[in-house]
């Protein structure tokens, strides 16, 4: 089945993890591990599924018409794909208000604004709030300031977000969003306007959420265009003094509860029905598209998965389940409530892996299992080698996302990288839609999820050890 070299490397690791170099799959299960493998590549069944989901619902904002159909949408698919259990686990979350924006530079150079309220932030009143500008380069240099120096100035971060194939310039950029609103009332200010955080030129601002902890004093925040956010650095630089106005009438009302839910699915285990191979991605999106990169490639490419293993004659050793959380762009709030139902115990979660990152194809498989699991994922990653999948030489990851706290609280991960370098043009914007949905890249993905769901549930192996 492998190579020699490949071999006599499995041997060398199984005798340092104590496992067998015994292969993990028949050949039997060999070749229908392949077999699923040309199924997925030549079905468009994800690309429907999210054709679906974006054209009939549409986004899915929490509280919103929209999460409440993708709910039931999300039943009647799993139900009509072959899953033989579906439910849902209800939650409730705050239901926050978009409302209207009104963003432009007064002085010196009037401009009207391409701007966006961020996801949770407070309104300004009806007057709007008129100052000038205190501008930082990035959140660390806001944090700072001393407290109560701005003088109700409103504040901006003109940061720029990095473009990587991995995302990783997300992590620093978006500190500025979460947090940027808090730490600039503590600082004096009166609102926030940030680069949005985006790797794009589209004048168009991106959304996301922003965090008020308990006892902060709460300034209206919203996002900027990057070429808005160009044009204000030119500004400043004729001009220590710019005059801006931001109006936002977005607001949460505490008395209004949004109903929402996790969709769970099942094909129940034919041997160790109690055993769950666990896939994720989350069902609510943003507003302002329709939510077809972020999260509904996750969305199609989970439940499609669990359809070809559905066909097969005899299920799978173990249970295939799928999750598609409620309420992950406002704070895993589903996943939360997943983990806490469960009091934290993941026992039975034998592995798992979500999709919530990239458009483009998956190069590298990432491992978080127990030592002596590792020669059955560089197994499984012999059979993905030919999709162009590598594995990772560490074994610290995680799952994404919302099964972060799965991880978190024991549950063996792997975390499968896409390419994500246009991922950011789109994440959160009005340009996430079907037409930026790779639909290659698409069958390429399904088809490493559909092998490893298959693996992992056919293998036996016990991947905490």
């Amino acid at each position: 089945m492998f190579n020699n070299l490949f071999k006599i490397g499995m041997f060398s690791l199984a005798l340092v993890s104590g496992m067998s170099n015994a292969d993990v799959l028949s050949t039997t299960e060999e070749k229908q591990l392949m077999a699923l493998k040309e199924t997925a590549l030549s079905s468009n069944l994800s690309y429907d599924l999210i054709e679906s989901l974006t054209t009939e619902v549409g986004h899915r904002l929490v509280g919103s018409e929209g999460d409440k159909k993708s709910i039931a949408w999300a039943v009647d698919k799993m139900k009509a794909l072959g899953f033989d259990k579906v439910w849902t686990e209800d939650l409730t979350a705050t239901y926050w208000h978009r409302g209207e924006v009104e963003a432009k530079v007064i002085a010196p150079y009037p401009h009207e604004v391409v701007a966006i309220a961020l996801g949770g932030s407070v309104g300004t009143g009806k007057e709007g709030v008129k100052a000038n500008l205190a501008h930082f380069k990035t959140f660390q240099d806001l944090e700072a300031v001393e407290d109560n120096s701005l003088n109700g100035k409103i504040v901006f971060i003109s940061n720029r977000m990095e473009r990587h194939i991995d995302g990783k310039g997300y992590g620093p950029a978006v500190a500025a969003r979460v947090h940027g609103a808090a730490v600039a009332g503590k600082k004096g200010a009166s609102a926030i306007i940030i680069r949005s955080i985006g790797t794009d030129d589209n004048r168009l601002a991106h959304t996301g959420s922003v965090r008020y902890p308990e006892g902060s004093v709460k300034v209206a925040a919203a996002s900027i265009s990057n070429p808005d956010a160009d044009m204000l650095l030119n500004q400043l630089k004729r001009s220590e003094e710019v005059e801006f106005f931001l109006k936002l009438t977005s607001h949460s009302d505490p008395k209004v509860v949004a109903n929402t839910a996790n969709v769970i699915g099942e094909l129940t285990g034919s041997e160790f029905p109690n055993e769950y191979v666990t896939l994720g991605a989350h069902l609510d999106s943003w507003d302002v598209g329709t939510g077809a990169v972020d999260d509904g490639i996750g969305v199609g490419m989970m439940m499609a998965t669990v359809h070809h293993l559905a066909q097969l004659p005899v299920k799978p050793k173990r249970t295939i389940r799928v999750i598609l959380f409620a309420a992950e762009e406002i704070g895993l709030v589903g996943a939360k409530a997943y983990v806490e139902k469960r009091k934290g115990d993941m026992k039975g979660h034998v592995i798992g892996a979500e999709w919530d990152f990239g458009v483009g194809p998956i190069y590298e498989m990432k491992t978080g299992v127990g030592k002596k699991s590792l020669p059955a994922l560089h197994e499984l990653g012999e059979y993905l080698e030919p999709l162009g999948v590598t594995v990772s030489k560490t074994n610290t990851a995680q799952a994404q996302s919302d099964m972060s706290l799965m991880s978190k609280a024991g549950m063996p991960s792997v975390n499968f990288a896409p390419d994500g370098s246009l991922y950011f043009d789109y994440h959160h914007t009005q340009n996430d839609t079907l037409d930026k949905v790779d639909a290659k890249a698409l069958k390429h993905n399904t088809a490493v999820y559909t092998m490893f769901a298959y693996f992992a549930a056919q293998s036996g192996v016990d991947f905490s050890k």
